[in-house]
């Protein structure tokens, strides 16, 4: 299989289109309440003690919330550590440590050189989103031996509007999808050096080196699923999917049978390794439960099946095409259905036309994270399949499927010319001689991947161009709340602590926006309004309530 040399370069070319997009206007879009948390806990501060000190009934301006994302004096990166177990322990530290050494290394030269801290913050995902792309085409190449089908794969998640969306956004999500990529690679390769080394004899010195191989490779895996563990607890359905793939291909794979037993014994160890690297935050996690579920009881609300099945869709066709007419439009979803059919179309595909041991990967690295989620939420009630950065598990499986797929439509190899010998020699200069079927549908598919293509440059473009977007989820209109708290008239803008605690990090989130002067009215209880002290602070001012109670 190869491609046509100005495909090849041109895939090439988007690539680095691609990574273009990655650093376009880091510092545009809103800086989301869960930002805002990564930089507070990356700085050693803890909410608690932000809102004792926030809401005392004071009037404060704007950019004062903002000393709470620099690196809380005299702190460490214990505090960091501590924070998280405390009040977050759903959220392991790796990231959060990452985030508060690149602060501290090149936070005031980025701030300096571009005018915002949302740069030196945003830069790290954006650069972690890098290591992506050679990690796909590592895995792509483990899957089906192609360069071709390896740089489509590349050239999707480089162009990919969520993988670009996410490599922008101060959170964890770029790095899972890094080591959801790596693990993976290193599984497969793994069981390669490992199936190579039985067929030496134990006296050849090229025996001893793919023996120290196939220690080093499952080694290696076992770290990096330590590492994907670390970065987030997600990253467990990745290792779940990798399980069922090694039980089944043991069984039933012939070309894993005679070392099954092998297999499964490096695979279980190093899963094992990597538990026990994990075990010290297992034990905070499990300290602080209770406190981990409080925060994200927000995922037990049961929204509806068509909730989910409209989630669902936009989630999955996210990865080539991220505009829409809004959620309850049909548009929205009409716009999705070619997306959704060619990515049911490429699933089977590769069922079809590929072994088992690299049709199944693909297939249980998407829909075992999916059901995970789903099933639950579908049996038990909830919407934890419905957010979409809790599927980042099940996202390479669907860009491997479709570059698979495409890439075995525009190769060279299906393409002939249509001649003979016996029709050139007989063919006169007036004969008219039909395209063969096999050019039509090469130039198709050519076609196809140009929509693919276009569709995803139009969105991370709009997307780029925008100041919110989708993913910034209840700091979605913080933006216009901005815009407007900034054309009034000597504004006051009074909050609270907020009945579901949020309207920290919304405040946060707020301050980037406002005039750096904007008066806050941080408020202790709502009763406070009814006090002469109230009316004497809000005097001849605008006063206006932000997320009331």
């Amino acid at each position: 299989m190869r491609f046509p040399r100005w495909l090849t370069v041109a895939l090439i070319g988007l690539i680095g289109l691609g990574i273009v997009f990655r650093f376009v206007n880091l510092n545009h879009k809103v800086y989301w309440h869960d930002e805002a948390y990564t930089s507070l806990r990356a700085a050693g501060y803890t909410r608690s003690e932000i809102d004792q000190e926030l809401f005392q009934n004071q009037v404060i301006p704007a950019i004062a919330l903002q000393r709470y994302q620099q690196i809380k004096p005299e702190s460490t990166a214990a505090d960091t550590v501590r924070s998280l177990a405390v009040e977050d322990p759903q959220h392991p530290p790796l990231y959060f440590l990452m985030t508060r050494a690149w602060m501290q290394t090149v936070g005031d030269p980025l701030t300096g050189w571009f005018g915002s801290p949302l740069t030196v913050t945003r830069s790290l995902p954006a650069l972690l989103s890098l290591l992506a792309l050679p990690a796909m085409y590592g895995l792509a190449w483990e899957l089906f031996a192609s360069h071709p089908i390896a740089l489509l794969a590349t050239t999707l998640i480089a162009l990919s509007p969520y993988d670009v969306l996410f490599a922008q956004t101060a959170r964890q999500y770029s790095l899972l999808t890094v080591m959801v990529l790596t693990s993976s690679y290193l599984l497969l390769r793994a069981v390669r050096i490992l199936q190579a080394d039985t067929f030496h004899t134990a006296t050849s010195q090229r025996h001893v080196t793919r023996h120290l191989l196939t220690w080093l490779n499952w080694g290696l895996y076992a770290i990096a699923s330590a590492i994907g563990l670390y970065t987030q607890p997600f990253f467990a359905l990745t290792l779940i999917s990798h399980g069922v793939y090694v039980v089944i291909c043991c069984q039933q794979s012939p070309t894993w049978r005679k070392q099954g037993w092998l297999i499964s014994r490096f695979f279980w160890g190093a899963i094992a390794i990597a538990l026990l690297l994990f075990s010290p935050w297992l034990v905070v996690m499990a300290t602080n439960w209770q406190r981990a579920t409080a925060t994200t009881n927000w995922t037990q609300v049961t929204p509806g099946l068509t909730y989910l099945l409209k989630l669902w869709s936009l989630s999955f066709t996210s990865l080539f095409f991220d505009l829409d007419a809004g959620f309850n439009n049909p548009l929205t979803f009409l716009l999705r259905l070619p997306f959704l059919l060619l990515i049911g179309v490429s699933v089977y595909s590769l069922c079809r036309r590929t072994p088992l041991a690299t049709w199944l990967f693909v297939v249980v690295t998407i829909a075992v994270p999916f059901l995970l989620l789903a099933v639950p939420d579908l049996v038990l009630g909830g919407k934890r399949s419905a957010v979409s950065r809790y599927l980042v598990s099940c996202y390479p499986g669907i860009q491997l499927a479709v570059a698979y797929f495409l890439a075995t439509q525009l190769s060279m190899k299906r393409v002939y010319s249509g001649r003979s010998p016996t029709l050139t020699r007989h063919r006169t200069p007036y004969s008219l001689r039909p395209m063969p079927l096999t050019i039509w549908q090469t130039w198709f598919w050519r076609g196809v991947l140009g929509v693919v293509v276009l569709a995803s440059l139009t969105s991370l473009t709009v997307s780029a161009l925008a100041f919110s977007w989708w993913d910034k989820d209840l700091s979605f209109a913080n933006n216009q709340t901005a815009d407007l708290l900034n054309q009034k008239s000597a504004p006051i803008v009074m909050s609270e602590i907020g009945e579901d605690y949020t309207n920290t990090g919304d405040l946060i989130s707020l301050s980037y926006r406002l005039k750096p002067d904007t008066p806050l009215l941080l408020l202790r209880s709502p009763a406070f309004v009814r006090t002469p002290e109230f009316a004497a602070k809000v005097q001849e001012k605008t006063a206006i309530a932000f997320r009331p109670s």
